[in-house]
């Protein structure tokens, strides 16, 4: 069992350099896999070889910016069962997820069959996203780094029907560079979103209008339970609220940010009353 997706790398002369170009290929197939493996076994792989039963395939290219097709194969009858009740869809628009998460997007509001399947990982999602950090982002932006190539993940439904489940450039290469500051730094926030079993969600602060990842330094599960409840309470208080009449949460944090100084999340150090 196969499903197809391409590369994309934007370039005016069909070409690009082998080694940044391989090493971008490379990147882009362990994560896939390690995605792919994650979801269907329910395990996240530490070591990605020719003996696992999740692997990609490198088909053929395509004209116009430098493409390949490619193909994330499943090798045993579990897996391939697993897809199977799992959807391609939802598999594909869990795998774009991951893909955003991380980078430290905000993402889109999954369907309830992947809000699902993404609450059963628990803690193995937190997990998934920092092998992503470590193990592949570094060799995907390779192409971008040094040639300031764009790149573009697409799954591919059929032959005229592609969607674009992930892009890369060299602006979202920042984020491999991106530091935790010691500051501590108070801030009146909503929650607009919160993974319960991982504590990621994302914020909004006072006066701002776009959302910002947030966590915690430390694991989730030995967290009070007053403070999960405080974070949940929150986010079911303004659900559909207007904005002028949302509650607001006070917040120590630690921001990790970026070389030019933006923040892409917050690290939540203390937990006040409303």
């Amino acid at each position: 069992m196969t499903i197809d997706f391409d590369l994309v790398i934007d370039t005016e002369e069909d070409t690009v350099d082998m080694k940044a170009g391989l090493d971008s290929m490379q990147g882009v197939s362990d994560a896939i896999r390690c995605i792919g493996e994650t979801l269907l076994t329910d395990k996240v792989p530490e070591r990605l070889t020719s003996k696992n039963n999740i692997r990609t395939s490198l088909k053929k290219s395509f004209r116009g910016s430098y493409g390949h097709i490619f193909s994330l194969d499943l090798h045993d009858d579990k897996s391939q069962a697993n897809l199977r009740r799992l959807g391609r869809s939802t598999f594909v628009e869990l795998i774009s997820y991951f893909f955003d998460e991380s980078m430290y997007r905000d993402t889109n509001l999954l369907s309830e069959k992947a809000q699902k399947a993404l609450d059963k990982l628990e803690e193995k999602a937190e997990k998934l996203v920092d092998q992503l950090r470590t193990a592949s982002l570094g060799n995907i932006h390779e192409i971008s780094v040094k040639f300031d190539h764009d790149i573009k993940i697409r799954y591919r439904k059929n032959r005229d029907d592609q969607t674009v489940i992930a892009s890369f450039d060299r602006d979202s290469a920042q984020v491999l560079n991106a530091e935790q500051s010691d500051e501590a730094i108070d801030l009146r926030v909503v929650i607009t979103r919160l993974n319960i079993h991982t504590g990621n969600g994302r914020l909004q602060i006072e006066g701002e209008n776009e959302t910002v990842a947030f966590g915690f330094g430390t694991e989730y599960k030995t967290l009070r339970i007053k403070a999960k409840k405080t974070l949940s309470s929150n986010l079911d208080t303004n659900n559909g609220v207007e904005t002028d009449n949302w509650q607001y949460l006070k917040l120590t944090v630690s921001p990790i940010k970026l070389m030019n100084g933006k923040v892409i999340k917050y690290l939540v150090r203390q937990i006040h009353a409303y």
